[in-house]
């Protein structure tokens, strides 16, 4: 029995390692490597050491660290990553955060918000909070996917504040697949975002001519 516990304690730790430091994960990440009871006293034993971080309830990290900074925060992308894992929904990062994202905004929002195919709840991860809000399923047809990004960041600044200078900042950030995808999701969109999809698949054609 004993045995086959150490057995269990080299696969997790090995596979902590494999995926490196900044990974997120769940208990459910380790299944087959061990019975549940012996993946939890394994976490615990590592979280007491400091090898890895509890974020939350049923939720860790293997935390990356600088050398002045210290511990580093967890990145809250991979924190959803994990959740969408763990309780098998969809994610779709918005408002202020997806404009961040794409780099059309500064602003590092302290509540960061994503829509969801799953419950309505709000995760506390340190000093932020992650909100889920359950949407519909038009809103979560382009769920992971560039074009849900750049529909969610528009939407958060509105028709009216959306300029020029925005349009071209997508311009130079979206490659070509990522103005195909517009196009394949352009049913799924406002008609006035849809404009401005056409608008970047447009500057793509011109610009391999």
């Amino acid at each position: 029995m004993k045995k086959t516990s150490q057995s269990a304690d080299s696969k997790i730790l090995a596979t902590i390692y494999g995926h490196k430091r900044g990974w997120v994960f769940t208990p459910d990440h380790f299944k087959g490597l061990g019975s549940r009871d012996a993946i939890a006293s394994a976490l615990k034993r590592y979280k007491k050491s400091g090898l890895i971080r509890q974020l939350g309830r049923g939720l860790y990290d293997y935390p990356k660290t600088h050398p002045e900074l210290g511990v580093l925060a967890a990145s809250l992308d991979a924190v959803a990553k994990a959740l969408a894992g763990r309780d098998a929904i969809r994610l779709q990062p918005s408002g202020a955060y997806a404009a961040n994202l794409l780099g059309l905004s500064t602003q590092v929002p302290m509540k960061v918000v994503y829509l969801t195919d799953g419950p309505s709840r709000t995760v506390q991860i340190g000093n932020q909070q992650i909100i889920l809000k359950r949407t519909t399923p038009r809103n979560m047809a382009m769920a992971g996917k560039i074009s849900g990004l750049v529909v969610q960041a528009l939407r958060s600044f509105g028709q009216d504040q959306v300029d020029a200078e925005m349009v071209a900042c997508l311009d130079r950030r979206l490659d070509a697949a990522a103005r195909a995808q517009l196009m394949k999701d352009i049913r799924y969109a406002p008609a006035w975002i849809a404009d401005i999809f056409r608008t970047l698949a447009a500057d793509e054609q011109e610009g391999g001519l």
